[in-house]
């Protein structure tokens, strides 16, 4: 007995909304950059494909772009990106508007402006970054909630989304996104 067309229609509609939702889960999803904390690596309004697969296995390294969760949303709705910019045990400290990462000031040619602590204070820490957490920054450092700031802190591997790999929107703008040679 043959199926009927509207029950083929069906059966495509739903095999089709459960690979999409697989796919979103574990495999990739498109994020929107809203605000310029990322500037000038990233603008307000860019799609990013963001990939979920290799946090999986390993960990985010210094220099990548990742999705997490705002640690100080309740509902886990909102989501931040951000530059990696220490792993767990590294030292990180600002002075005079340069950044060190375990005593090594960084030449930070990707950003916007100096590096400053919370609240445009001169320094910063040095603080630890604790197991299975990371310390995260903007690349425009005078405006970005990151964390320097203790409503986003150090940032656990549980709520990392994923890694930023490219921009795909607008189409001019498209490029895949590099990590900085000082990460290198």
């Amino acid at each position: 007995m043959a199926k009927s067309e509207l029950r083929e229609y069906i059966e495509a509609f739903i095999i089709a909304v459960l690979l999409a939702l697989f796919i979103i889960t574990f495999i990739a999803q498109s994020f929107r950059v809203e605000g310029n904390s990322m500037e000038p690596s990233l603008h307000d309004g860019q799609r990013l494909l963001v990939e979920k697969v290799s946090y999986r296995f390993n960990d985010p390294e210094p220099g990548d772009i990742i999705v997490f969760v705002y640690p100080s949303d309740p509902h886990r709705r909102r989501k931040f990106i951000k530059r990696v910019v220490g792993v767990a045990g590294d030292e990180i400290m600002i002075r005079n508007g340069a950044l060190y990462v375990n005593g090594v000031q960084l030449d930070e040619n990707y950003i916007h402006g100096p590096t400053y602590g919370p609240w445009n204070q001169m320094t910063y820490g040095p603080v630890t970054v604790p197991e299975d957490s990371f310390f995260v920054l903007g690349d425009n450092r005078r405006n970005s909630d990151d964390s320097r700031y203790p409503d986003v802190g150090f940032i656990n591997k549980k709520d990392i989304v994923g890694k930023a790999i490219l921009v795909y929107w607008p189409i001019p703008q498209a490029k895949k996104l590099q990590t900085p040679q000082i990460f290198k």
